[in-house]
This record gives structure tokens, C-alpha cells and sequence, in this order.
């Protein structure tokens, strides 16, 4: 009776931490689609706020920039943040993996605001301008960590047996790598690389100290704007932001689940060989 009582407990806070989450985010959409100028009536139901973000040409070129900084960022991070992955898992010595992972998460733990202001500093004093380059070489440096934090589990979730068996079978290191351990952990990378993209196409934080003038992405465009005065069309676009990260998350769902079965799979088959 007692775990029942605690379990429904458990169900009510989270329902009202996901209320408390969520009610503002819908407030928001369901402003976006009204036909008034404020959200303090609700006016016809419109498009209208949608359509001049369609034809807000400064925006359009906003958005093409904010999707350029993150796929390219997420693309290039995940590349390093496989390789690193793989050379934290080769580490034999225990005591120097754990120091590469408390290295890894140092850009995970400390606050955004300080990232920010260390990458202003470090560009300032290179004498970089700022723009497009230190807003990728930002997003590249703080995804970094959360791709290796995607695939190492993947990479600790691979039977040793198996590396074992393609260099019984003549297969070079290579070979291994890529016919082996790569496909086995492509869900993990994939996840990273997604994680990668929604934190790069979110950051408000970082972007914020290392753009320059004639260079912003959403994020720190939206900020500017909502600065001004209640305008519906970030309404509308903030709607756009918003839907475009659940269907990452999603998808990082669906991937995830399909890990799980493909590794229960795997441990069947060897059970069986067994």
C-alpha cells in the first residue's frame, strides 16, 4: 500500500513539473495563431504571424545561418568527438581514462555564461573577428563533449569478443574499426550527432559573447527582438524553434530504442554460440 502511495506521488509531481515546463511553451503557440498584435487577447484564429515570418527576408537569412552553424558544427564534433571516444576507450592506464573524461566534461559542468566570455577572451586576444568562425569554433568546442558522452557508452556496451574475432579472421585494425566497432555503435553516433545539432541550434549563452556585427543565429535574434516589445511573429518563429528540437529529440528516441533492441540481439545470438 505504502509503494502504491508513493508511486502515485511520483506521478503527480511529475506531472506537475511537466505542467509548470510545458503550459508557458504552449502559451506561447497558441498566441502564434492569433490574428491580434498582443498576447493579451486572443484574437481570430490566423496565420498571419507565419506569413510575415515567411517573407521576413532578414530572418530567412537568420535561420540559413543558425542551420549552416549547426550542422556543420554538430558534423565536425561528431567526427572528434567519436575519434576521442575511441582513444578514452583504448586508454589502458585507469587513472589516466578518468582524467580525459574529467577533461571531456569541463565544458558540460561549468556555466555557460563562463564559456561564453573564455572563447571572447581567447578570439579577442588571437585577434579573430567575430562572426561565422567563432560562432562554429564555439558550438564545435561545448558539443564535443556531449558527443563522446553519447558514444562511449555505445562503445562499452561492445562485446571484446568481437574485435577478438575479426583479427582471428585476418581482419588489419582498420578493418576492425571500420566493419566492426563503427557499425556497432552508429546508433550512439548518430544520437551524439543529434544531441550535437539541437544544443548548437538552441545555444543562447556562448553565441551571445562571440558573435560579431552582421552575423547572429536565432537564438540571440529572438532575445533582441522579444527586448523590443511583444511581437507575435516570434511567437510564430519560437513555434518553428520548438517543434524542430522535438522532432530531434524524438528521433534521438526511435534511435535509442533501436540500440536497445539491436544490442539485446546481439547478445542473444552469442549467448546461442555459446
Amino acid at each position: 500500500m505504502q509503494n502504491k502511495r508513493v508511486g502515485l506521488l511520483g506521478k503527480v509531481y511529475l506531472a506537475i513539473v511537466l505542467v509548470i515546463l510545458y503550459l508557458p511553451i504552449f502559451y506561447l503557440v497558441y498566441y502564434s495563431f492569433s490574428s491580434g498584435k498582443t498576447m493579451e487577447k486572443f484574437g481570430r484564429f490566423s496565420l498571419v504571424h507565419y506569413r510575415v515570418l515567411a517573407t521576413d527576408t532578414r530572418m530567412i537569412q537568420i535561420v540559413i545561418n543558425t542551420l549552416i552553424i549547426a550542422l556543420l558544427a554538430s558534423l565536425i564534433a561528431t567526427i572528434i568527438g567519436t575519434l576521442g571516444a575511441l582513444v578514452i576507450k583504448r586508454t589502458r592506464s585507469r587513472q589516466q581514462r578518468q582524467v580525459l573524461l574529467s577533461l571531456n566534461n569541463v565544458l558540460m559542468v561549468s556555466p555557460d555564461v563562463l564559456i561564453g566570455a573564455s572563447f571572447l577572451i581567447f578570439f579577442t586576444v588571437l585577434g579573430l573577428r567575430l562572426g561565422f568562425i567563432s560562432v562554429l569554433l564555439s558550438h564545435i568546442a561545448f558539443s564535443i563533449p556531449i558527443v563522446v558522452l553519447m558514444v562511449l557508452p555505445k562503445l562499452n556496451e561492445i562485446s571484446p569478443t568481437l574485435a577478438d574475432a575479426a583479427a582471428d579472421l585476418g581482419a588489419t585494425p582498420w578493418q576492425t574499426l571500420s566493419r566492426v566497432t563503427l557499425p556497432a555503435i552508429t546508433p550512439g553516433i548518430l544520437a551524439g550527432y543529434f544531441m550535437a545539432f539541437t544544443y548548437s541550434l538552441d545555444d543562447f549563452a556562448v553565441t551571445f559573447f562571440v558573435t560579431g556585427n552582421g552575423f547572429t543565429t536565432l537564438s540571440v535574434e529572438i532575445y533582441s527582438r522579444a527586448r523590443q516589445g511583444i511581437n507575435l511573429e516570434i511567437n510564430a518563429l519560437s513555434t518553428v524553434v520548438f517543434l524542430v528540437s522535438l522532432a530531434l529529440v524524438i528521433g534521438y528516441y526511435f534511435i535509442s530504442r533501436h540500440a536497445g533492441r539491436h544490442n539485446r540481439t546481439v547478445t542473444v545470438k552469442e549467448g546461442d554460440v555459446q
